[in-house]
């Protein structure tokens, strides 16, 4: 049941993400809930060290605020990437 609950915030997280971040996102629903799960790692582990280390596996408000951080810095970082790329190639 751990699995399915980790998936449905990181499809809420990566929705949130990419309605929050401008420009064009072309990801289906599968990329979106992995950038939402990646994003909660990301956020989780930030969490975890400025609270002092607490359980990593409690569910917190704090941990969907960190995991939509955490998956907003992905998007822009794939954002800048992918725009580099393209001004390359022109």
């Amino acid at each position: 049941m751990g699995i399915i609950i980790w998936m449905v915030v990181g499809l809420v997280a990566g929705l949130i993400a990419r309605a929050l971040v401008p420009g064009p996102q072309p990801m289906g629903l599968v990329t979106t809930t992995l950038l939402g799960l990646a994003g909660s790692l990301i956020g989780g582990f930030i969490g975890y060290l400025v609270g002092g280390g607490r359980d990593l596996n409690a569910f917190h408000a704090a941990g969907l605020i960190g995991s939509i951080i955490g998956a907003i810095v992905l998007l822009v970082i794939q954002q800048m990437v992918s725009g580099r790329h393209h001004r390359a190639t022109v």
